[in-house]
């Protein structure tokens, strides 16, 4: 019997979320399916397909900026793909990827249409984005076979703006290779503050140096990980602020969890977020996390247990919760440790690939497809 066929869609190749996800996801499909990853541009995602045994497919139009002119040209990309790897599954993640990506599957007879929504694009942005976003998912959404929420708050904002159905629409958290952390383990001073994420909205990195800017001198270290648009942005701030000496823009980097290890608070300051992996990834580092009471992220962190939740764009609030962290190192220990158990317990990278195994197998099953899961795998369905 032939192995089925996954091609798995995805905007970028590039550091972020939606690729951790993919990554994760690699190593139990390319066992049981010919899997084929497509994105634009270099990035670990690239090497993650190829380490997990999977072809990786580079794009050359489909980006994430809004183009009629170069989205009709990847459209026609993907279609062609799609025709040529002649997959039984498209999965797309990533906002642009998904729309053109549920689309040229349609067009190419693709039976089974799945997207991943890591944060729907209409509720980042604003304006004419937001509304082409929003009509553009509406349009989509006849297509799609099954669409993965991350969260069940994406699922519920989904449903409510019709760019998901009830009926069709299943939420699988994120999760962590728990095996692959190693924990906290930084015991110098001052305690260090580590923020992960794309220097772009929605992420608010101006919001966390105003924070920081509120701690007493000398009571800290941060290091902000990332690159991006708003990088002259946050130097002209750190600059004003007077911090440039104590903050640390790192840049992108890829050895994220030996940065966490060497940490002592993680933070995350975001305007919108689907469920952050970078907060999961903290949690398994047993750190305290303080982040943006937006999205999901209530759903991972537990207020006064694994961490603290403050409202975005306030400073003053969040500035707060982090000088009491600052100045309280039992609290620190405590709430990462609570971190690190909920992680095991409740985002384990195992029940993640298992619930993806089971919604491929059922609808496989559904069409009289092949499919190389055991049926014992359909009896604990995605929820």
């Amino acid at each position: 019997m032939r192995r089925p066929r996954v091609l798995l869609l995805i905007t970028l190749a590039e550091v972020g979320g939606a690729q951790t996800y993919v990554a994760a996801l690699l190593p139990a499909l390319t066992e049981r399916f010919d899997v084929a990853v497509a994105a634009h541009g270099p990035g670990p995602l690239q090497f993650a397909a190829e380490e997990a045994g999977a072809r990786f497919i580079p794009l050359e139009h489909v980006r994430r900026p809004i183009n009629p002119w170069r989205d009709l040209i990847g459209f026609v990309e993907l279609v062609r793909l799609v025709r040529r790897e002649r997959p039984d599954i498209v999965h797309a993640s990533s906002s642009k990827a998904g729309i053109l990506g549920r689309l040229a599957a349609h067009v190419a007879g693709v039976p089974i249409r799945i997207f991943t929504v890591h944060g729907w694009a209409f509720a980042a942005y604003s304006g004419v984005v937001s509304r082409l976003y929003r009509w553009a998912d509406r349009f989509v959404r006849p297509l799609t076979t099954v669409t993965v929420c991350v969260a069940e708050h994406e699922r519920a904002i989904g449903i409510r703006a019709g760019t998901c159905t009830a009926e069709r629409t299943v939420v699988i958290h994120n999760a962590v290779a728990l095996e692959d952390a190693p924990r906290a383990r930084h015991e110098g001073a001052p305690p260090v503050l580590v923020s992960v994420g794309r220097l772009q909205a929605p992420k608010d990195f101006i919001t966390l140096t105003r924070a920081l800017g509120r701690l007493k001198a000398g009571s800290f270290e941060a290091v902000i990980v990332g690159d991006g648009p708003d990088r002259p942005a946050v130097e002209a701030e750190l600059q004003r602020l007077g911090l440039q000496d104590r903050v640390r823009l790192a840049g992108e980097r890829y050895d994220i969890p030996e940065l966490l290890a060497q940490s002592d608070v993680f933070v995350l300051s975001s305007l919108s977020e689907g469920l952050p992996v970078s907060v999961l990834e903290a949690m398994a580092a047993e750190l305290p996390v303080v982040a943006s009471r937006v999205g999901g992220v209530p759903e991972l962190v537990v207020e006064g247990r694994t961490g603290f939740l403050v409202p975005p764009e306030d400073p003053a609030a969040l500035g707060g919760v982090l000088q009491r962290l600052v100045e309280d190192g039992e609290l620190r220990r405590r709430l990462g440790a609570a971190g690190r158990v909920r992680a095991e317990t409740q985002f384990n990278v195992n029940a993640f690939r298992r619930a993806h195994l089971d919604l491929y197998a059922a609808e496989l099953a559904r069409r009289r497809l092949p499919t190389p899961i055991p049926a014992a795998a359909l009896t604990n369905p995605p929820h």
